[in-house]
């Protein structure tokens, strides 16, 4: 006999954290707002240790905030169900009702860290590698406000950890958010060990390479038993997010190779010297 939707957990929590005078905090955004603090906490010291100016942090998370929200909810909008929103284009401002995708706010975040870059003189590189290690760690909070929100969840599993989510259906999923959560939680464990260890440090856009490596194939795997998405279909066997995160793994791949080489060259120049 097969396991019966009542051998799973039910998830029925309410999205909404607190309701008050009419305004609704929702699950999502004190998450989303916890990750904000934490990453700035950890860029904060980041900044600190390497004798930079930490007043600089305050101007660039602003940017950083406008250029995640932008981009990752244009492109929930335009990738994943472009019909609906074009048809209700004043509902694209509505990101608080979720709805983010994380290739677009991966495309804001480096936006937003070359608009820094050109009006600060810094290298961009050096804010990529430094800021890919809080970002890591935004991802695991941000899809933990997702299981809240009762969204982006797996495919129908009986695998023991299944979970039925009411709001959706009677169905017992594969907890997908879940599965997210978890690896970019250890991927920036990862990501936070390297920057301390110097030689990583010395090779520009090393971490950051292997932030999108990690991220993005953690993302394309997980894809494969997560619910679709994208409210049209495709004729390929890959689903959309694995379609997006194909250029995000390959740039890291360059990155990596890049920083390694140069590494080489310098290491080669000053035997020679």
């Amino acid at each position: 006999m097969g396991h019966q939707p009542a051998d799973f957990i039910v998830w029925n929590t309410d999205p909404t954290l607190i309701a008050f005078a009419g305004l609704d905090i929702r699950w999502y955004g004190a998450l989303f707002a916890v990750a904000y603090l934490l990453g700035y906490q950890i860029m904060h010291w980041i900044y600190q240790r390497e004798g930079r100016d930490t007043q600089h942090l305050e101007r660039l998370s602003v940017y950083l905030i406008i250029g995640t929200i932008v981009g990752a909810r244009l492109a929930h909008c335009l990738f994943y169900d472009p019909g609906y929103y074009l048809s209700h284009p004043l509902k694209i401002l509505a990101f608080w009702e979720g709805g983010l995708a994380s290739h677009g706010g991966g495309l804001g975040i480096l936006l937003a860290l070359y608009l820094y870059k050109r009006q600060s003189g810094e290298s961009y590189l050096w804010l990529l590698d430094r800021f890919a290690i809080p970002t890591a760690l935004a991802g695991a909070f941000i899809r933990l406000g997702n299981l809240f929100n009762s969204e982006i969840y797996g495919i129908p599993t009986s695998v023991p950890w299944a979970i039925v989510f009411q709001r959706v259906d009677a169905l017992p999923r594969h907890p997908a958010q879940l599965y997210e959560a978890a690896a970019y939680a250890l991927i920036f464990i990862l990501l936070f060990a390297l920057y301390r260890n110097s030689a990583a440090r010395s090779k520009p856009g090393f971490i950051f390479g292997l932030f999108l490596i990690a991220v993005f194939s953690a993302r394309f795997a997980i894809e494969f038993v997560k619910s679709k998405q994208a409210a049209y279909a495709t004729d390929l066997w890959m689903s959309t997010g694995q379609i997006l995160s194909l250029p995000f793994i390959a740039t890291g791949l360059v990155l990596i190779f890049l920083a390694l080489r140069s590494t080489d060259i310098k290491t080669t120049v000053s035997k020679a010297g």
